[in-house]
C-alpha cells in the first residue's frame, strides 16, 4: 500500500473565489495555476462562474486548499477547522500580543472575532474566529 504524502483541504461554501482569496491572504498562499485549457483564472471564471477556486502554499510545504460552491448554507459548527499558528513557541503576555496583532490583521480582511480562550494551565491562549463565510478557525 502506498503512503499518502499530500493532502488537500476542501471547503464547501457559497462564494469559492471570495473565501479562497481570503485564505490566500491569511496564509500567504497563491491561487493555484488555472486548469489545463485555461490561460488565466479570468478565463476559468467566464465558463465556470465561480463554482470553485484553489490555492497553494508557494513554498510547497502546506496543503492545497480547494473551495467548492454548494447550494446549502452552513448550519452547524465545523467538524474540522484550521488552526492558524500565529503564536507558536510563545507563552503568556507575549503570546497574547502576537495573537491580538494577527487578529487585527485578519479582522481587516473580513474575519470575525468570536472569543478569546485564555490559558488554563494546560493549554495556552488562542482566539476563535470565523472566516468571511462563518467557518470557524483558531489563532493558535
Amino acid at each position: 500500500m502506498a503512503a499518502v504524502r499530500q493532502i488537500q483541504v476542501t471547503f464547501d461554501c457559497a462564494d469559492p473565489v471570495r473565501v479562497g482569496r481570503f485564505w490566500c491572504e491569511v496564509l500567504g498562499y497563491v491561487p493555484s495555476p488555472p486548469p489545463t485549457g485555461f490561460p488565466t483564472w479570468d478565463d476559468v471564471e467566464s465558463t465556470r462562474h465561480g463554482a470553485w477556486f484553489a490555492c497553494v502554499d508557494p513554498t510547497g510545504a502546506g496543503p492545497r486548499l480547494y473551495f467548492q460552491r454548494v447550494p446549502e448554507a452552513k448550519v452547524a459548527k465545523n467538524r474540522v477547522h484550521i488552526d492558524v499558528r500565529a503564536g507558536t513557541g510563545l507563552v503568556g503576555a507575549e503570546r497574547l500580543a502576537a495573537l491580538e496583532s494577527e487578529c487585527a490583521r485578519l479582522l481587516a480582511l473580513g474575519a470575525t472575532r468570536v472569543r478569546l480562550l485564555r490559558a488554563d494551565g494546560v493549554d495556552e491562549s488562542c482566539i476563535v474566529m470565523r472566516d468571511v463565510e462563518g467557518n470557524e478557525f483558531c489563532l493558535d
